[in-house]
């Protein structure tokens, strides 16, 4: 066997094998600027979700004294999530479960669609990547001046502007990464933490690892986490079928390419004349006119590139088009159009959409202010008293999702002759105050006495009650009472 790699290129050409690698260099991307139709529906985009995301932590809301007053916060140390007038407590998290399958029912359903219009307008990779590719263009020039700058020697000149590029883009991570965190915390306050050195050592770290990672996806990976690091483009096929829009290349009018001067007949030839304009502004750096490929966004800036080279050269607009395959085959067969947006899947996403989404808002609406949970203690299951009286303890948790105090009583129904009392407490009685504070959970341990001429041989099942000041019946909930013969 060969002992270094050239050795080895020798050996595999007399062999006659030739493989190609499977590592391939990146080939740096220079997305020219360009305008129309698509590329202002992606800076409307853009704006929308920078003003979102970068505004939402500084929107108030008022919840009453002593409660946080941001409209979005996500409380690590409440623990709580609140969002507008909807406070989440830890044991609903399946809500945000719900949350997050309604949101992926919903790309679904837009992808089988529109094809991948969510990674071209809105994906958090795309949104950055604009902003910072905007930027570059604003301090390096466009596609050709930025390519002659690369290729120039180190100079003065060259080191400044590359490092006020850089330096931009480091506030720009930085403000994202600290925009993240203001997500999980009070916003005023973490500012003014930051700023003054007197930030937790976690905040600072998230804050750092945000700044980075938006630095180096944003700035330095770019349409390289499209190509490698997402899943969605391989996972989107699935959700596809030949009626969903797409961006693609008309080849049946396209072809046969070449150059075109003008004057010249547009007769046997196609009206594509070859000039790289929709590989150009790719932001992705492919050739739309090879066909669907997994590097594709849907972003069609191609489309206002090439728009803008027809209506120069007099041929009709959209040789690149958002169209399904199907249309695409009409089109060159001359046949009539149809948009079949109501299909078996989009039907099925739909339904799926709506039932989940109905749910999420019926339990929301419904869900209870007040909660009451009951745990019987396991060892000992019971105790006999000096009396010969029958006791069982039990973990009460009352939670007040309010803010408002609540007075309660607890009672129970099903034990004739049993009363409660609290731990600690020597008094027994046939029912237990209980003052419940504000967006608080409250703990008690209660013990269940039963006399001995009342207590049986078996376990026994009983409701503990809740009820309200005015004798309501707000919760109820089911357990037992453990007897020596009955046991579990």
């Amino acid at each position: 066997m060969p002992e270094d790699r050239s050795a080895l290129k020798e050996t595999d050409s007399v062999l006659g094998i030739f493989a190609p690698s499977l590592y391939a260099d990146r080939v740096k991307v220079y997305p020219r600027a360009v305008r129309g139709r698509f590329r202002n529906i992606k800076w409307a985009v853009l704006t929308f979700c920078l003003v979102i995301y970068y505004g939402l932590p500084w929107l108030r809301w008022d919840r009453g004294p002593g409660a946080p007053d941001q409209a979005l916060l996500l409380d690590m140390s409440g623990p709580r999530g609140y969002f507008f007038n909807i406070e989440i407590w830890p044991q609903e998290v399946y809500y945000i479960t719900g949350l997050l399958i309604v949101g992926a029912l919903a790309l679904f359903l837009a992808t089988a669609l529109f094809g991948r219009v969510w990674c071209g307008y809105a994906c958090p990779q795309t949104v950055w990547t604009d902003l910072f590719m905007l930027v570059e263009r604003w301090i390096e020039g466009d596609r050709n001046a930025r390519m002659r700058l690369d290729r120039q020697p180190t100079s003065a000149a060259k080191v400044l502007r590359k490092s006020a590029k850089h330096a931009v883009w480091l506030l720009i991570a930085a403000a994202t990464g600290g925009a993240w965190i203001m997500y999980f915390q009070d916003a005023p306050t973490v500012v003014r933490e930051i700023f003054t050195g007197s930030a937790s050592g976690a905040t600072y770290f998230f804050f750092g690892l945000f700044t980075l990672t938006t630095y180096g996806l944003a700035g330095w990976a770019r349409e390289q986490v499209c190509t490698y690091m997402c899943p969605w483009p391989r996972l989107q096929a699935a959700m596809q079928d030949e009626h969903s829009l797409i961006v693609t290349y008309q080849g049946w009018r396209g072809e046969t390419r070449g150059k075109h001067k003008a004057g010249q007949s547009w007769e046997g030839r196609g009206d594509c004349i070859d000039c790289g304009a929709c590989f150009h502004v790719c932001p992705t750096g492919i050739d739309i006119r090879n066909g669907p490929q997994l590097e594709c966004i849907g972003c069609g800036l191609c489309i206002d590139a090439c728009d803008d080279v027809m209506g120069k050269v007099g041929r009709p607009l959209r040789l690149i088009d958002f169209v399904s395959l199907e249309n695409l085959q009409n089109r060159a067969a001359r046949r009539p159009e149809r948009l079949k947006l109501l299909r078996p899947r989009t039907v099925l996403y739909g339904v799926l959409l709506l039932v989940v989404a109905a749910i999420m808002a019926a339990a929301l609406l419904l869900r209870d202010t007040l909660e009451l949970s009951v745990q019987q203690d396991r060892s000992p299951l019971y105790v006999t008293l000096s009396d010969g009286s029958l006791r069982n303890g039990y973990t009460v948790k009352v939670s007040n999702k309010t803010r408002d105090t609540m007075s309660l009583r607890l009672t129970q129904d099903g034990l004739s002759g049993a009363n409660l009392s609290i731990a600690g407490s020597p008094d027994s009685r046939d029912a237990l105050s209980m003052v419940i504070e504000p967006d608080s959970l409250a703990e008690y341990h209660v013990f269940v006495r039963l006399p001995a001429d009342r207590a049986g041989r078996q376990t026994t099942t009983f409701d503990f009650v809740l009820t309200d000041e005015s004798g309501r019946e707000v919760e109820r909930v089911h357990t037992q009472f453990a007897a020596p013969a009955g046991g579990r």
